[in-house]
């Protein structure tokens, strides 16, 4: 399971709308409290790819986010991209492309007039959709 405030989603929400007509894509750094991955931040990064279809996140971006990462003490829980014309569901670029079984892999589609987001674990090819919670009061 993985639990983030409804601020931490309205900033992914944000900047997947923001990079229309381009995949928005981005890190989640947080804690692990017995087996429930709590997001403490949302690192938005920028798709060098530029594109509608596909992501790759800006390196000089990443490094920093796990560097801030490390001296807050958290742990990288796993990225997130955006979907702007397709479902919540990770495509086979998405399957083909997910290195780490312990990793959340989140999903914002955009491709109806209601966002729908999900999360997702991703492990020698086999998709299992994560629990997810988003909780708290928007400020």
């Amino acid at each position: 399971m993985i639990v983030m405030t409804k601020d931490q989603y309205q900033e992914i929400l944000n900047h997947s709308r923001n990079t229309l007509p381009n995949e928005a894509c981005g890190l989640l750094g947080g804690r692990i409290e017995n087996g429930v991955k709590y997001v403490e931040k949302v690192y938005l990064l920028r798709n060098i790819d530029n594109s509608p279809e596909h992501f790759s996140m800006n390196p000089r971006e990443q490094l920093a986010a796990i560097k801030d990462m490390r001296s807050n003490g958290w742990e990288l829980l796993g990225n997130f991209h955006s979907h702007p014309a397709t479902p919540s569901r990770p495509s086979e670029e998405d399957i083909r492309l997910a290195f780490d079984p312990k990793a959340s892999y989140m999903i914002l589609s955009l491709k109806d007039s209601t966002p729908v987001v999900k999360s997702f674990n991703i492990s020698s090819g086999q998709v299992s959709e994560e629990r997810l919670s988003i909780v708290g009061e928007e400020t």
